[in-house]
């Protein structure tokens, strides 16, 4: 939910999609789409600053634990889970997403699988992961670092970056970039309307896109022409 304090031009970066976000991101020659990660359960929606989790397989002589990391999180954060991309063992559950949706947690991005997504979607709980699997990661990994850079597909997350899903997947945009790429994907969103609005009232779709700068876009402004 959004803070009442919170700036306009952020409460309005809302309701922005993956897609239109990632263009800002192309525009700045940023990464950010988060490649494999995909809804798999709860509403296909999250946006909220990640906090950062990462896993590594047991030491020998410590048993591995998977979830107690869930009370240090913050209402309103994505709780961003590296586990290097394994589809063995899970380190989300049930038991979590019913946690986590009762203290406010905005979703859950997990670089492996999760399982228990029927207990998710009761939870009316956002889920992202590369799939599900039902073989728990407890005495399998355990955490190696908190609040530490992670790996998500293929895009490097820090704590406080904002991780925005939809059903198209995940991106992420770096913490100290947020407003000027949000801002970004907002005016393009803009012009993208008119676009939409000139092909309505009968305007050439290829007439539409060359009058609003279409192709460009996304361009960064180094890469700009003249030719469309």
């Amino acid at each position: 939910m959004p803070d009442l304090n919170e700036p306009e031009w952020l409460t309005r970066a809302r309701s922005l999609s993956t897609a239109e976000v990632s263009d800002a991101l192309d525009y700045y020659k940023l990464p950010g789409s988060a490649l494999g990660i995909r809804p798999v359960a709860g509403p296909s929606r999250l946006f909220g600053h990640a906090y950062t989790v990462r896993f590594a397989p047991i030491d020998d002589a410590q048993p591995g634990t998977v979830g107690d990391f869930i009370d240090r999180l913050a209402p309103g954060s994505v709780a961003v889970l590296d586990n290097g991309g394994r589809m063995d063992c899970t380190v989300w559950g049930g038991i979590l997403s019913r946690l986590a949706a009762h203290k406010n947690i905005a979703g859950t991005v997990v670089h492996g699988v999760c399982r228990d997504t029927a207990e998710a979607d009761d939870a009316n709980y956002p889920l992202y992961a590369r799939g599900a699997f039902m073989r728990t990661g407890k005495d399998r990994v355990q955490v190696q670092a908190y609040e530490e850079p992670v790996a998500l597909g293929d895009v490097r997350v820090c704590p406080g970056d904002l991780v925005i899903g939809d059903a198209d997947g995940v991106v992420v945009v770096p913490r100290a970039r947020i407003q000027e790429v949000l801002e970004k994907a907002l005016e393009t969103r803009a012009l993208e309307s008119e676009i939409l609005d000139a092909a309505f009232n009968g305007m050439p779709l290829a007439d539409a896109r060359k009058q609003f700068g279409y192709h460009t876009l996304q361009r960064a402004p180094d890469r700009l022409t003249d030719s469309f």
